[in-house]
């Protein structure tokens, strides 16, 4: 796989895209903290076509982004064979919950609906931070799995869901049992053996509809959609509405992100009514074959509407060779989405303080 090292190439016109994207250091490009949102008069952050027309000029990066080829051994993220030719991975997603109540029929809701471990929690300040997901996040073989592993869910490389509780927070995200607060993420698709829709009911989850699949609005407000399947990580894709897929695409593809075959969790393949089709027009993407992917989905819509629980994706990625451990940084997709970057090492120095 190519290597995630993003060479700049400066000239004048694109300095002040530098500031949205990256910032120039011994001719990289580094990510960087970058918000931008457009306010509208009811208070939600739509995402229109000034918003496109912004993004669309900072897709000319694309002509000064070489991706530069390296050995799998340079490229690798983490030990784990099946990431030896893959230098990022999407790792998973941060979504934030409104107050403590929340927080519980939050965690409650994705470990006894759809058997979610707690992998770890951090408490710093007024923020309490939970992980959850189905085995452990490190990217090599954990101590005590044995080779070839019995069950997956003791093999490392799991994606993972980072729940956010700040008692500061100013105002709730969302009211539970309402719809999603934003449409700006369709759902999180999870393939499990089996749900309990009894569960979601009992944490004050919005069930939208249960035949076949199911699609859930979770007490936090993230849309879930539970395919009865069996997946390598259960976690499978996050899946977003997009303006113009193509022009996602293209953002996509300037993080390293390439377009892959569409996951299913059954043997149908999508042709039954327990598990759909890959949706006209989509595309599905994600930096390895072997790590979580995004679903892009054309909306509807010429307007997006930012659902204010979800934080970030986040990208753990091997930096450059002989550049220095980068700092967290974020950059936007086209549809509002915030994209957070971690470095190997200091993701794996966080899940070694946070066991």
């Amino acid at each position: 796989m190519t290597k995630f090292q993003l060479l700049f190439v400066v000239n004048a016109g694109l300095l002040g895209l530098c500031q949205t994207f990256g910032v120039v250091s011994n001719g990289h490009l580094r990510p960087v903290k970058a918000k931008i949102s457009l306010a509208t008069g009811d208070g939600k952050t739509e995402f229109d076509d000034s918003r496109r027309s912004f993004l669309t000029q900072a897709s000319l990066l694309s002509t000064s982004l070489l991706v530069a080829s390296s050995s799998p051994a340079n490229a690798a993220v983490g030990s784990l064979p099946e990431l030896a030719d893959a230098n990022a991975i999407l790792q998973g997603v941060t979504i934030r919950v409104a107050d403590q109540s929340q927080q519980r029929s939050t965690i409650s809701f994705f470990t006894d609906a759809f058997d979610f471990q707690v992998l770890r929690k951090r408490v710093k300040g007024t923020v309490e931070e939970t992980w959850l997901g189905y085995g452990p996040e490190k990217l090599s073989v954990p101590s005590d799995c044995s080779i070839p592993p019995s069950s997956f869910a003791t093999y490392g490389g799991h994606a993972s869901i980072h729940l956010i509780y700040d008692s500061q927070s100013p105002s709730p995200l969302y009211r539970s049992g309402d719809a999603a607060p934003g449409d700006s993420i369709a759902f999180l698709q999870v393939a499990v053996p089996g749900y309990r829709i009894s569960q979601m009911v009992k944490n004050n989850a919005n069930i939208l509809d249960a035949y076949g699949l199911i699609n859930v609005i979770s007490p936090a407000g993230l849309p879930v959609r539970g395919i009865v399947g069996i997946a390598p990580d259960p976690i499978m894709f996050i899946a977003i509405n997009c303006i113009n897929v193509l022009t996602s695409k293209k953002f996509y593809e300037q993080l390293g992100f390439v377009e892959q075959e569409y996951p299913f969790a059954r043997p149908s393949k999508g042709k039954s009514p327990f598990e759909p089709a890959q949706p006209e027009k989509s595309v599905y993407m994600a930096p390895s074959p072997n790590c979580m992917g995004v679903l892009l989905l054309q909306s509807k819509s010429k307007r997006i509407s930012l659902n204010p629980v979800m934080e970030s994706l986040n990208i753990v990625y091997t930096p450059a060779a002989g550049s220095e451990s980068a700092e967290v940084g974020t950059v936007i997709d086209p549809s509002g989405t915030a994209v957070v970057f971690l470095s190997v090492t200091d993701f794996e120095l966080e899940e070694r303080k946070t066991q």
